[in-house]
């Protein structure tokens, strides 16, 4: 009985930890998508783009699909535990499982993807420099788009201003002025003020994103995986005690 009790608290601790991680990648999978200015969403908006980018640009709906399962997972345990229901304990073994291996997969996958990451956007670079030389200034979406991202990153074009040369953002090319970002102290950004200026691309801003987070992802994914491994465990042994009542 003490043994059972015991059980069932470390059930509503591993659970609860779940539940709340579910909680915090269900809210960072909503601010991404909710978020139109970020660099996922510039990615998004390349045409001809590499399916691994079309996939890393489509992280906002898997973020959310895993903290809702996580979510719900969390709720499930919790009840089987306190119910002593041993169909919700097998169902919420069978599903932690398939999560698990899901989230193994995917830290792989994100820890081998940044060591190549720089390689794969510089590939990119010359598609992004033309959408935006073909698009800049008369695509108010993409416009727009790309204004968001330089404001939120205080970064200007992909590499740098020149990126803006000849786009139809500069109706006068005798004497161009370029995006307000890419200036760090004036009204008006001409390419003098501009290249004083200094103010990096956003391709450097993005490889940091993926080169800073992806270790942090990778190993909070592994922490997720390693209590959901000690959940599954504390709720078999509970699943199995309450079997031989």
């Amino acid at each position: 009985m003490c043994c059972s009790g015991f059980l069932k608290i470390m059930m509503f601790i591993f659970n609860g930890a779940i539940f709340l991680a579910g909680v915090a990648i269900l809210a960072v999978g909503v601010w991404v998508k909710v978020d139109s200015g970020s660099l996922l969403g510039v990615l998004d908006n390349i045409k001809d783009a590499p399916a691994e980018l079309g996939q890393l640009a489509n992280v906002a709906y898997l973020l959310m699909g895993v903290g809702g399962v996580l979510l719900i997972m969390g709720f499930l345990g919790c009840c089987g535990a306190m119910k002593e229901s041993r169909c919700m304990l097998m169902l919420f073994f069978i599903i932690i499982l398939i999560i698990f291996i899901a989230e193994v997969a995917g830290c792989v996958v994100v820890l081998v993807f940044q060591p190549l990451a720089k390689e794969v956007l510089e590939d990119l670079s010359e598609k992004v420099v033309d959408s935006i030389q073909r698009d800049y200034g008369k695509d108010e979406s993409l416009t727009s788009l790309w204004n968001g991202t330089m404001e939120q990153f205080k970064c200007c074009g992909y590499r740098n201003y020149t990126d803006f040369d000849g786009s139809p953002f500069q109706e006068n090319p005798t004497n161009p002025t370029y995006p307000p970002t890419c200036c760090s102290k004036t009204e008006t950004c001409a390419a003098a003020a501009a290249k004083r200026s200094k103010v990096i691309g956003c391709f450097t801003m993005l490889l940091n994103l993926i080169e800073d987070n992806a270790v942090i992802i990778g190993a909070v994914g592994l922490g997720i995986a390693a209590l959901e491994i000690a959940a599954m465990v504390v709720s078999m042994v509970l699943y199995q005690q309450i079997g031989n009542k």
